[in-house]
């Protein structure tokens, strides 16, 4: 079978991790409680909703892969995915093919002209060669923080 001290393949290896190298998945804190009347999928959903619109999640944030976060929390695919399924049609997430699920701008509470402007910021910044940690301080200086 398997050499001591290594995991099964389809669960990850000690050595490289799970996920794919080069690929940044946050890490999103969603607790399944059994003692509740709600389902787990609605739980992850309520709990993503939760954290998106606190700014725990912000706009753009990468979701674990639903066989990922199933495995992490001990639950179905087709339960995850389900989840998954209900937020991208309630707007919450956007699926984007292998690029993965992230936050909407919508459902963290940006407006999708406020998320266009930091893009065009972003952009204009790496053209002139600004390095991102002093374009942000440039950033929070502008709005006085």
């Amino acid at each position: 079978m398997f050499r001591e001290g290594r995991t099964h393949p389809r669960k990850g290896c000690r050595r490289h991790g799970t996920g794919f190298p080069g690929r940044k998945v946050d890490r999103v804190r969603i607790v399944i409680e059994t003692d509740v009347d709600t389902p787990p999928y609605a739980q992850i959903r309520d709990q993503v909703a939760a954290q998106a619109r606190d700014g725990t999640l912000p706009a753009g944030t990468r979701l674990p892969a639903v066989r990922a976060l199933a495995g992490e929390l001990g639950l179905a695919v087709n339960t995850v995915a389900r989840a998954y399924r209900e937020m991208e049609q309630s707007g919450l997430v956007e699926t984007r093919g292998r690029h993965g699920t992230v936050i909407t701008a919508r459902a963290a509470g940006v407006s999708t002209e406020a998320l266009r402007l930091a893009g065009q910021y972003a952009t204009a910044m790496r053209a002139i060669g600004v390095p991102p940690d002093q374009a942000l301080d440039l950033a929070r200086a502008a709005l006085g923080l």
